[in-house]
């Protein structure tokens, strides 16, 4: 479905570790899950992922063993993950050859009984916590909480100052719209969906057109025909585009008559790249927004 929330499975053991691996393993805590208490290991040193937290582990620089197709298909993460075999949350044998020590997941993976008995297994609920809090319960969870924290407060300091400055430039009541066309069918999200969603509304502070907010907000995302798209439009567009889908709503009557179209405020995104909500995507769409918006990068920033 959307969120993919296509899962994927990584493996355990302890056998075959290095003394340093198994020293790290052998000492456990226990995390308090959505679930209830599980016992970890107090330094994760394989990490297996099945669903939408590759980059919140990459962020803690925590070793990762395995990981889901969506994460793989992230070409900003090709070089990072190109030795990390992609996993499956039913291919269970792959998982048990690659003796993680932890495996995390999403509270729709399956086979979750299965995984605990590889290694010991947390889910999360997509959107049961917001982004940034998500980040921080990923901490917890790999002893990190001190770092995913300083970064969450860096980060909502510099989304803050950015909103700002946009919202000096483009106007206090400006909307923005984030579409995509997945799996043949036009999409329209609303705050807290990836694609940049949450650091455009949630830390930038900028605004839902009233039909998104109206249709999409409670659910996350609304589907949409081409035709009505110009009644879903804000002043300006995101759109988040696979270039291997048929994207022939673009060049419809109905996509060229947008005001934003027409003005070149329509800004194109590689959807493989602006999909999660992880700190390392939503510094990628912070500064994607801030070249848009403001014709400027952080570095001449600095």
């Amino acid at each position: 479905m959307l969120l993919p929330l296509l899962l994927i499975a990584g493996a355990c053991s302890h056998q075959g570790q290095s003394s340093e691996e198994a020293k790290g393993s052998k000492k456990t805590v226990i995390y308090q899950s959505e679930n209830g208490p599980v016992e970890v290991p107090a330094h994760p040193k394989r990490v297996v992922v099945l669903g939408s937290f590759t980059g919140n582990v990459m962020a803690l620089d925590v070793n990762l063993v395995g990981v889901d197709p969506w994460a793989r298909m992230n070409p900003r993460w090709e070089k990072q993950l190109k030795d990390v075999p992609e996993v499956s949350d039913e291919n269970l044998e792959k998982i048990i050859e690659l003796q993680p020590d932890l495996i995390i997941g999403l509270s729709n993976t399956k086979n979750v009984d299965k995984l605990k008995k590889i290694a010991p297994t947390v889910t999360f609920t997509y959107n049961k916590l917001d982004y940034l809090q998500q980040h921080i319960e990923i901490g917890k969870l790999l002893n990190k909480e001190k770092e995913a924290t300083a970064w969450v407060e860096d980060f909502k300091e510099r989304a803050k100052q950015t909103g700002q400055e946009i919202k000096d430039r483009i106007g206090e009541d400006a909307t923005v719209s984030v579409i995509e066309n997945y799996d043949k069918q036009l999409y329209v999200f609303g705050n807290n969906w990836g694609r940049g969603t949450e650091v455009l509304y949630q830390a930038m502070g900028l605004k839902l057109p009233k039909k998104v907010k109206e249709k999409a907000l409670k659910s996350g995302y609304h589907a949409l025909s081409p035709e009505v798209l110009p009644q879903f439009a804000g002043d300006y567009l995101i759109i988040s585009k696979y270039d291997d889908t048929d994207n022939s709503y673009m060049k419809t009557r109905a996509y060229q008559s947008i005001p934003a179209v027409k003005k070149g405020r329509a800004f194109v995104v590689n959807a493989k790249e602006f999909f999660f909500n992880d700190p390392l995507t939503l510094d990628y769409q912070l500064e994607f927004f801030k070249e848009k918006f403001l014709g400027k990068s952080e570095e001449e920033d600095g």
